[in-house]
């Protein structure tokens, strides 16, 4: 295993436990796009360029915004 991939899953499972730590969804949701923006480079690594093509789109930008809006409507009705 090249030092390079050993750093690069290190990096991922540090931001993959912040995220499982952090209490307040909106700080989790910005961790979780941190988390998918250092997935992409771990998968390039293991050669596989369209899954970390995919990983940028989706778990970096269209899941955290899902999970905002999520998280947006479900405080809204608990207001009401």
């Amino acid at each position: 295993m090249t030092p390079l991939l050993v750093a690069a899953l290190v990096l991922v499972a540090l931001s993959a436990t912040l995220v499982v730590c952090i209490g307040d969804p909106r700080r989790q949701v910005v961790s979780l796009a941190v988390y998918g923006v250092l997935l992409a480079p771990l998968f390039l690594l293991l050669g596989a360029p369209d899954v970390a093509l995919s990983q940028i789109a989706v778990g970096s930008a269209v899941v955290p915004l899902m999970v905002l809006l999520a998280v947006r409507v479900v405080r809204k009705r608990q207001r009401r």
